[in-house]
């Protein structure tokens, strides 16, 4: 049976620390449904209210654009492992950029990852956790590096280049970029 919550506790922070991926979901008004798995250690619990986590540049910027949109956003953690739970967080998204005036206090709760992008801060309107009996048993084996090596083994003008130059999500919704570093 799913239980709601106002806010998070610690017993739903511990959850949250133990699983190494999520799943983020965001919406516009006529746009798609955008569902995103993460991992790389990247999401931090703020406070019971607030919730973060660090963006890599990838495939898209879908997240940016629904946020800045309508700002409605759900992050689903599940277990894989025992004792079987599911939580998701419901809350109002933004994104938090390296220009922006409080990138510096955000990313004080990160180690930036190569090709880091933005920070999504999350106010926290509710909590909800459910069984998960579902849910298959699986085994995290290791995290994947070729991301971090990507953007590793490009300088950030090439990086920025590439990433940078998408004004607009797939359905034609503007997006933030970060501001092209100097150099």
């Amino acid at each position: 049976m799913a239980e709601f919550y106002d806010r998070l506790g610690d017993a739903h922070r511990d959850f949250i620390a133990r699983q190494p991926v999520f799943f983020v979901a965001t919406a516009a008004a006529d746009a798609r449904i955008n569902l995103s798995p993460k991992g790389m250690d990247c999401f931090r619990v703020l406070d019971s209210d607030r919730a973060a986590y660090l963006d890599v540049a990838g495939s898209g910027n879908e997240t940016n654009a629904h946020l800045l949109a309508d700002g409605r956003i759900t992050v689903m953690f599940c277990a894989f492992d025992n004792p079987a739970l599911i939580l998701r967080i419901y809350g109002r998204g933004r994104p938090v950029l390296p220009q922006d005036a409080d990138w510096a206090d955000i990313a004080a709760h990160f180690t930036l990852l190569p090709g880091t992008r933005q920070i999504f801060v999350i106010a926290i309107d509710s909590v909800q956790t459910s069984c998960g009996w579902g849910v298959p048993h699986m085994r995290f084996d290791r995290p994947r590096e070729t991301l971090a090596k990507y953007h590793s083994s490009h300088g950030d003008a090439e990086r920025f280049a590439k990433y940078a130059v998408r004004t607009a999500s797939i359905d034609g919704l503007p997006v933030r970029n970060p501001t092209i570093p100097a150099g």
